[in-house]
């Protein structure tokens, strides 16, 4: 019998809805935190986003911080941390800042883009050299900045020394999935965006995967867009609201979260329509039964450890029941 009883969890790029401002945005962000911790997620990850108006995600630590504060027990972290835009100095006093203050609550996921356009990431940059390169030794100068005193140099985090603050590779290609394996870290794909690479990186991450001090065995996290309503119909045009989302990706234009249209017939071309389906092509769409439909035939496939979901969803009572109608599913309900 196919598990699809697994853990589950959210990624929020935190979006502003049209209509909304930045300071909506972060309320809807602590809203959907609380809900989700009382049904039973395990962590709700935050990404980071720079120079995007319609999101929210450029302060990524304060957002966690924020979230932290008004949540009690859900795990809440980065989806991801972008280390070419950050000294990994830095992170490790953050976190370990807030792991002090919240501990055993905090995950820290890692990603090698910047998470922006090159001129903006040329304006984060903490130096000239491309630190994309540089991203294997400082996911590992993490590991030792958190790890036990005895085993750093000169330079620590404090606080953040001893913290053992859990870290996940993100990996939206193969290149990540290499270096998760190697590390014997755990792993997260972004699917929810770029699935091309995803069966691929699966199958690498747990062929070459080392245990170490960190894990035994390979924990693999799929990202996925999850789209639930009380019918496939309801669904469908719920959905809307995320092509228009990746259609605002396709073109490069900035326009807030938008409500869900009858038909995308007349918004987008055939070409346009092509790209964003490519985008989207991992996701869970439709009424209770479907869902279970879907998400058993991916675990047949995959049989993944975690689910991380992203639900474009204009209105947030229907939001909150996608990530509601998704939980029932996976709890047998």
């Amino acid at each position: 019998m196919t598990n699809i009883n697994i853990p589950v969890s959210v990624l929020n790029l935190v979006p502003i809805r049209e209509g909304q401002g930045a300071k909506e945005a972060i309320a809807s962000m602590v809203d959907l935190a609380q809900y989700t911790e009382k049904l039973g997620y395990k962590r709700y990850w935050i990404a980071e986003h720079h120079n995007t108006k319609t999101l929210v995600s450029s302060a990524t630590s304060i957002l966690i911080k924020h979230t932290l504060e008004h949540t009690n027990h859900i795990r809440v972290g980065s989806g991801g941390v972008m280390l070419p835009n950050h000294s990994p100095l830095v992170v490790a006093e953050q976190f370990g800042t807030m792991a002090t203050i919240y501990p055993n609550r905090l995950d820290l996921g890692l990603g090698r883009a910047p998470g922006t356009d090159m001129m903006t990431a040329s304006a984060l940059r903490r130096s000239k050299n491309d630190s994309v390169y540089t991203f294997p030794d400082d996911v590992k100068a993490l590991l030792t900045y958190f790890g036990p005193e005895e085993q750093q140099s000169y330079v620590k985090a404090y606080p953040g020394v001893g913290t053992n603050i859990p870290i996940y590779v993100l990996g939206s290609s193969t290149d990540s999935a290499y270096l998760a394996a190697e590390l014997g870290l755990p792993y997260v794909f972004a699917s929810h965006f770029a699935p091309t690479y995803m069966e691929q990186a699966i199958s690498i991450y747990r062929n070459r995967f080392k245990p170490s001090k960190y894990l035994d065995s390979p924990y693999m996290t799929v990202c996925l867009n999850v789209i639930a309503a009380e019918s496939d119909e309801e669904a469908r045009k719920e959905s809307t609201t995320m092509q228009q989302f990746f259609l605002n990706v396709v073109r490069g234009t900035q326009s807030f979260l938008k409500p869900p249209v009858d038909t995308m017939d007349g918004i987008w071309n055939l070409q346009e329509e092509q790209v964003a389906e490519s985008m989207t092509s991992v996701t869970l769409m439709g009424g209770k039964d479907s869902i279970r439909q879907q998400l058993t035939s991916f675990q047949e496939k995959f049989n993944v450890d975690e689910i991380m979901a992203v639900s474009y969803i204009y209105d947030q009572e229907k939001q909150k029941r996608s990530y509601e109608i998704l939980k029932e599913v996976v709890d047998g309900n």
